[in-house]
């Protein structure tokens, strides 16, 4: 608006020079009948192009104010558009290309965002439902070799064993699914504090890796590390243990037979890099994308035995990215690996 200002008075005065000097060029007389219109005008030029110029001002200025409002119109409308969840694309005039641009991709975030919290919110429900239903089947199992036990005391020794060692397994069982509600619950009603301090990783990983030794055996698993010696991080150490835990537990479920499990930790400028690999099925590349999602299993049959509830990695990644590290998947030529990247600094 300035500069449509601006040039109206240039062009204004410019006019009314040009105009004064073209008709200079004439002589002029007294009964001429331009002359006796054009001095009047020639008296009262100053005020002529003050009325002209404020008139000027005032035609630019609604021009721009008309302008001005439909832009908030077009505006508001967008905003609308910006928490609708339809798919329509928002449009404003050519001079706002930029925000047009911007509002387009804040809403297809918007809109991306509440699917996936939709789905996963989805997920979550059908997984309480599975986990609710599941828990009748090791309960009623419990309940009748318990009852056969205190209805039948004359049954034979050995018998008495089996029933109470079935009736054990059901419990553990039991045990495990309500763990996985705990876990549900834990993950969304509390929040993730860090309590960081210096740790050895170095250690933490040898420790971890010695105490899933048994777990290895029903499979002929071993581990092949290969980490650096004394490397020291910053970090909550419960928590990071739960990561690495979650990790180790993810590849044992998920091995071929007769495999290593590789986990490599070494330093990189000022970083800490720690891989852990193993061999299983090719991950498809989709599925690899939503691998860290909330409530997402990769084994998507109802025995909830395989895989758990779906947050270990969701729960690691958020471990990861609170240190302020990062943490990717890859699975190519059946082989499926994990690396997280730590900052050595606080």
């Amino acid at each position: 608006m300035l500069l449509a200002i601006v040039l109206y008075t240039l062009g204004l005065l410019g006019t009314a020079f040009g105009a004064v000097s073209f008709f200079s060029l004439f002589t002029w007389y007294e009964d001429d009948l331009i002359y006796r219109l054009l001095k009047p005008i020639d008296n009262a030029l100053p005020l002529i192009l003050l009325v002209l110029w404020a008139a000027g001002i005032l035609v630019i200025f609604f021009y721009y104010l008309r302008k001005a409002l439909r832009y908030i119109d077009a505006l508001s409308e967008a905003s609308n558009l910006l928490v609708s969840e339809n798919d329509e694309w928002i449009t404003l005039p050519t001079e706002l290309i930029q925000v047009e641009e911007r509002l387009n991709r804040i809403k297809q975030d918007s809109i991306r965002n509440a699917r996936a919290a939709k789905e996963a919110e989805q997920r979550k429900n059908d997984l309480i439902v599975y986990l609710a239903h599941d828990l009748k089947t090791p309960l009623t199992s419990v309940i009748g070799y318990l009852t056969l036990l205190r209805d039948e005391p004359q049954l034979p020794e050995q018998l008495r064993q089996n029933y109470i060692a079935i009736a054990l397994e059901k419990s553990e069982r039991l045990e495990e699914l309500i763990n996985e509600f705990f876990e549900i619950t834990r993950f969304n009603l509390s929040q993730l504090h860090l309590e960081i301090g210096e740790v050895n990783l170095t250690r933490m990983l040898e420790q971890i890796t010695h105490e899933f030794l048994p777990l290895l055996s029903d499979k002929a698993l071993t581990f092949q590390l290969d980490i650096e010696p004394d490397l020291v991080i910053p970090c909550d150490r419960n928590k990071m243990e739960r990561v690495f835990d979650n990790l180790i537990r993810n590849a044992i479920h998920y091995s071929y037979d007769h495999s290593p499990i590789k986990i490599r930790a070494f330093q990189e400028e000022d970083v800490l890099n720690i891989h852990v690999a193993n061999r299983g099925k090719t991950i498809p590349q989709d599925k690899l994308e939503r691998i860290f999602e909330q409530f997402y299993r990769l084994d998507t049959s109802r025995g909830t035995r395989t895989g758990g509830a779906g947050l270990g990695l969701a729960i690691t990644k958020e471990i990861v990215e609170r240190h302020g590290g990062t943490i990717t998947a890859s699975s190519e030529n059946e082989t499926v690996e994990f690396k997280i990247v730590l900052p050595i600094a606080s």
